[in-house]
């Protein structure tokens, strides 16, 4: 699995040169070795990446996207088919990986979205709903009607 990060800082930083010898490039196996204690992977750095659970392959993916240093992260659905443990882990992962970049999130789970977003953008058959902080969306009656159906 610290391969598969190296690789990525490695495409990033350096032009491939295949007859060089990996141990030559010390930053960049340090780079990924930050990268893997950032993901919470640190402890699996052996494993291959085929033997992780459901979590931490979504956890790997963002240490991979990380390698290139984004100053914007877009994150499709990064809890689907997470376990309620699984999905508290990777809110908190990406609490931290956003300081200092911009994500966007597009995701479904309306616990999730609560709990990591500054600002909501709501959509609704390809058009704005809403926008708005976290408790500005969970008090608008659009949104309210529209998703939980009239509220009496």
């Amino acid at each position: 699995m610290l391969e598969n990060v190296r690789v990525a800082v490695q495409s990033h930083r350096l032009a491939f040169n295949f007859w060089a010898r990996v141990e030559r490039f010390a930053d960049v196996r340090e780079k990924a070795e930050d990268l893997l204690r950032a993901v919470s992977l640190w402890e699996k750095r052996g494993t291959l990446a085929a033997h992780l659970s459901h979590g931490e392959k979504r956890h790997l993916e963002l240490g991979i996207a990380l390698a290139s240093e984004p100053v914007l992260l877009l994150l499709d659905e990064p809890t689907a088919g997470m376990s309620p443990e699984e999905t508290d882990e990777t809110i908190n992962l990406i609490r931290e990986i956003a300081s200092g970049r911009t994500v966007i999130l597009v995701e479904h789970k309306m616990k999730v979205v609560m709990k990591i977003s500054d600002r909501i953008t709501v959509l609704h058959q390809g058009q704005v709903l809403a926008e708005g902080s976290p408790e500005e969306i969970r008090a608008n009656q659009r949104v309210q009607q529209t998703y939980l159906g009239a509220i009496k």
